[in-house]
């Protein structure tokens, strides 16, 4: 099955205190967004890539692309309201009866394995989404009381969540609500079930600039070994 990456890329700088787009920002002398795209070539070389870019940051990223001489070919789609209306957007360049991931353009630091891993499952089980366990311990807040929860029951979600397009594109008709927290929530909603599989821990959202910090310092230990 033909396979395709949709890459939302809407993201501000509001809790980075930018005013550079996150996905904009430097990493290792490269803007965040280059990383992410790069990483499903190396994964799997005939992919296609989807950028959804809001309009008023396509000049920005033409500009970023000339500066780096960045060739990797991808197609666009508009950004819209809310991630759910830009994947939305994305997902009508993707065509029935193909696999499609969908990832934050802030994870740069999805590995390989993560990625196929999440493709060949999809296409085995209809759908697949990485998750990784708690560490710490978690405490549930009501009003003034707090108590200890079960860790082992709870896991966070990664991205790419990776799709048949037939199961997808049918379940983004669904009027949005705000219960969509990712798009395995939407797909879920039509009542199939979901597929976790083993993400890699490395693979953080970068939002703060600490996140920023800790992704440099990820990938300067990658080059070493």
């Amino acid at each position: 099955m033909k396979k395709h990456i949709i890459i939302v890329a809407g993201g501000s700088g509001t809790r980075m205190n930018s005013a550079i787009p996150k996905q904009f920002l430097e990493l290792q002398g490269k803007p965040v967004l280059m990383h992410s795209i790069e990483i499903f070539v190396k994964a799997i070389p005939e992919i296609n890539i989807i950028l959804v870019l809001p309009l008023s940051y396509r000049k920005e990223w033409e500009t970023l692309c000339k500066k780096h001489n960045f060739t990797i070919p991808f197609q666009l789609a508009d950004g819209g309201e809310t991630r759910f209306h830009s994947v939305k957007n994305g997902l009508t360049l993707v065509p029935e009866n193909a696999l499609v991931g969908i990832h934050d353009a802030a994870r740069p630091l999805v590995n390989k394995k993560t990625i196929i891993n999440a493709f060949e499952t999809a296409e085995q089980k209809g759908n697949a989404s990485p998750a990784i366990q708690i560490n710490e311990s978690l405490r549930e807040v009501k009003g003034n009381k707090n108590k200890a929860i079960d860790r082992s029951t709870i896991f966070i979600i990664q991205t790419p969540q990776c799709f048949q397009s037939n199961l997808i594109k049918k379940a983004f008709l669904q009027e949005y609500s705000q219960s969509f927290t990712d798009d395995a929530s939407v797909l879920e909603a039509m009542g199939e079930k979901i597929n976790l599989i083993e993400g890699n821990r490395e693979n953080i959202k970068i939002t703060t600039p600490l996140d920023l910090i800790i992704a440099e310092a990820i990938m300067s230990l990658f080059d070493k070994i």
